[in-house]
């Protein structure tokens, strides 16, 4: 039985663990304020609130409930539209409307939604933080001014907040409805039955961490399948250092990463590549082994950690096997993977202070969009020559790629102009691009090379930079 609190009562529900969230509040709970839009987590206007005690204190984050298996909603808090009513408009629903921030409305509960979700988290109380916390909400037809103007006010509401506790002061000071003060107590008395109990442990299972791809990919299959859930096992959770290695928990989400301080002191950058990458609520959900186990040729995250050269760590049963993340890609979606075996780690060295690293992106939109290209550096340069350089590329050929010929090619030589050019004809060698919607192949050839360009101008800005931009591979 699936147990939670949706809204300001206390569910339980036998339906199929694998049910979307968002169908179950919205043809079992009849809250269709929650819309059904694209259903792949593009448009936001299925936006909820899950609210949890896995930090051991109440945390709210957003989700697209079009890609939410109801077994991962086990334990939480589910806050639809209607949970964040009062007698009278909110303040956030007031902003909206005193702005003229809605037309046709369909749009609408998902902005709130989110904007109430930046009222329950601990950012900083600014207008470029509360305009950040709608980046995976689409509007059609009001336009973003008067949105972003709402948001704006609403990130006024929290000014007086200073340190205190996110919930607490949404709810005592009338921002959100009184009952969110209630919530915390109440999750510790529900079941503590892990939702990894919700389905029949049968060989042939669907392993489901966030579920963003696989709802996309498999909606109508997967809806009804026998379920391994593995978001909220802890034993597949955390970021940690030993000794000089990070090591990440399989099931560990993006926004995780972004909050980890590991992260934030090797990758200070971090968080400013994840603008590149999907929407706060999918980066609330997507798990960083779900990136690599869907294989994408242009996963942005398996490209990130492919210039880390990272080792995983596989487990069947007592049998635990270890491969670099290099050698998991055989071809277009294939992996040296065997059906049973379970990703369980990713773990890589931390880099010294000599180290640099870079990522980078193109995409037809800046935001909420797949790579055309994408590329990431680790490089170490030590009197003007490079001792040591991992590059990777996606979108350059059936598998995400470690262009190890053109690492081989650099190191050891006196890093110039003329080199980073050099090094881009050997990348083109290991470029087998393919003309398709994101692109013709011209374009990702082209675009690899401006990337390994971008890597050296961001890293080295001693470099001559408006000649390096300048000269033609």
């Amino acid at each position: 039985m699936i147990t939670f609190i949706l809204n300001n009562k206390e569910v339980s529900t036998s339906m199929p663990p694998g049910t979307p969230v968002l169908d179950f509040v919205r043809y079992n709970q009849y809250l269709t304020g929650t819309k059904i839009g694209c259903r792949e987590g593009d448009c936001g206007a299925c936006t909820v609130l899950v609210g949890d005690l896995s930090t051991n204190e109440l945390r709210y984050r957003t989700a697209t409930s079009c890609l939410m298996p109801l077994g991962n909603a086990h334990g939480k808090h589910i806050v639809t539209i209607e949970g964040l009513n009062m007698a009278d408009l909110n303040p956030i629903q007031q902003a909206m409307a005193d702005e003229s921030a809605t037309q046709c409305g369909f749009c609408t509960p998902g902005f709130v939604v989110s904007m109430a979700g930046f009222c329950l988290s601990k950012k900083s109380p600014t207008p470029q933080n509360a305009i950040a916390a709608v980046d995976g909400n689409i509007c059609r037809c009001t336009g973003y001014k008067s949105i972003e103007r709402a948001a704006t006010r609403v990130a006024y509401l929290l000014e007086n907040r200073h340190d205190q506790n996110p919930v607490q002061f949404a709810a005592s000071h009338a921002i959100l409805p009184a009952y969110f003060a209630t919530i915390q107590a109440r999750l510790q008395s529900l079941s503590s039955t892990p939702n990894g109990e919700l389905a029949n442990e049968v060989p042939t299972a669907q392993r489901v961490g966030g579920g963003t791809d696989l709802y996309v990919q498999k909606h109508d299959e997967i809806k009804d399948a026998s379920i391994r859930f593995l978001a909220d096992n802890t034993d597949l959770k955390g970021i940690r250092q030993q000794g000089d290695q990070c090591v990440i928990g399989s099931a560990t989400t993006v926004t995780d990463l972004i909050e980890s301080p590991l992260i934030q002191q090797y990758f200070p950058d971090f968080k400013q590549y994840t603008t590149l990458v999907s929407s706060t609520p999918i980066r609330n959900m997507a798990t960083i082994g779900g990136n690599f186990i869907n294989a994408s040729p242009i996963g942005d995250f398996t490209i990130f950690f492919l210039a880390l050269d990272a080792e995983l760590t596989f487990r069947e049963g007592d049998s635990v096997r270890e491969i670099p993340l290099r050698n998991l890609y055989l071809g277009y979606k294939t992996l040296d993977k065997h059906p049973e075996e379970q990703l369980e780690q990713i773990r890589f060295s931390l880099p010294n202070k000599q180290a640099r690293f870079n990522f980078e992106k193109v995409s037809k939109r800046t935001h909420l969009d797949i790579a055309s290209v994408n590329s990431a550096i680790a490089i170490t340069v030590e009197n003007d020559v490079i001792t040591h350089v991992r590059l990777s590329a996606g979108g350059i050929a059936p598998i995400p790629k470690q262009l190890i010929n053109t690492a081989e090619f650099l190191t050891r030589k006196h890093l110039t102009e003329a080199l980073i050019l050099d090094a881009i004809a050997v990348a083109q060698t290991e470029s087998a691009p393919i003309s398709d919607a994101r692109g013709t192949e011209a374009y990702k050839r082209l675009l690899l090379g401006q990337l390994i360009k971008a890597h050296f101008i961001k890293l080295f800005p001693e470099l001559k930079v408006e000649q390096l931009l300048t000269l033609k591979v």
